[in-house]
């Protein structure tokens, strides 16, 4: 009787030292000591840093301060009284889409360690006037001719600038859709072109009735 439960005892010593150890032999410390901390993997790990290309760099950093403008008009009409409740109601629209689309873009900037752009647009916008063939943006002059506009005026030559702007945001997302690499980036491009273009089909509209 002795004999069996010194060789039931010698058993489960065995068992509870094999379980200690993994299948080469090594001590698991995870097993013999719960204090040990678990490092854990995750396949929802954020994209990581390389998964974008230059394109999505130019993208983000020239979207920006042409997304920036955008929201500065919108704020002047916002601001002005006799303008057309269409209008105003476009107007806000724009604001309420760019100003997290900004930030959202800023984000990735950093995420990448790319620069960020300068907001006032640098060399995008002409002092001439509306750059119509390139990216949209408006001069000093435009935008002045815009604060100094009232009601009906306004009303006209928002929509006119918005509609250029539009149509320079389009080239430019259209841009990022062929040569992006950043799935986010070339959805957001990709919304920005369905977006815009309903809103420029939008204002024409309200142009005729003006």
């Amino acid at each position: 009787m002795k004999h069996a439960r010194a060789l039931r005892a010698i058993a489960i010593a065995t068992t509870l030292t094999l379980a200690a150890c993994g299948s080469d032999g090594s001590v698991d410390t995870a097993a013999s000591d719960p204090s040990s901390p678990t490092v854990a993997t995750s396949s929802d790990a954020a994209t990581s840093a390389g998964d974008h290309n230059e394109a999505d760099v130019m993208f983000a950093q020239s979207m920006i301060p042409h997304h920036a403008q955008a929201v500065e008009m919108s704020d002047i009409v916002l601001a002005k009284d006799g303008v057309d409740e269409r209008v105003l109601a476009i107007a806000q629209q724009v604001k309420d889409a760019q100003g997290p689309e900004i930030t959202q873009m800023q984000g990735w900037l950093e995420g990448w360690g790319a620069e960020m752009p300068d907001m006032s647009g640098g060399m995008m916008g002409q002092d001439g006037g509306m750059d119509h063939s390139t990216n949209g943006m408006m001069s000093m002059q435009d935008m002045q001719s815009l604060q100094d506009a009232d009601g009906a005026q306004a009303s006209r030559l928002f929509l006119e600038q918005m509609t250029a702007h539009h149509q320079g945001a389009i080239m430019m997302a259209q841009a990022e859709v062929e040569n992006g690499q950043a799935a986010d980036a070339v959805a957001l491009a990709e919304m920005i072109v369905s977006t815009q273009q309903d809103e420029i089909a939008e204002m024409t509209g309200i142009l005729e009735t003006l």
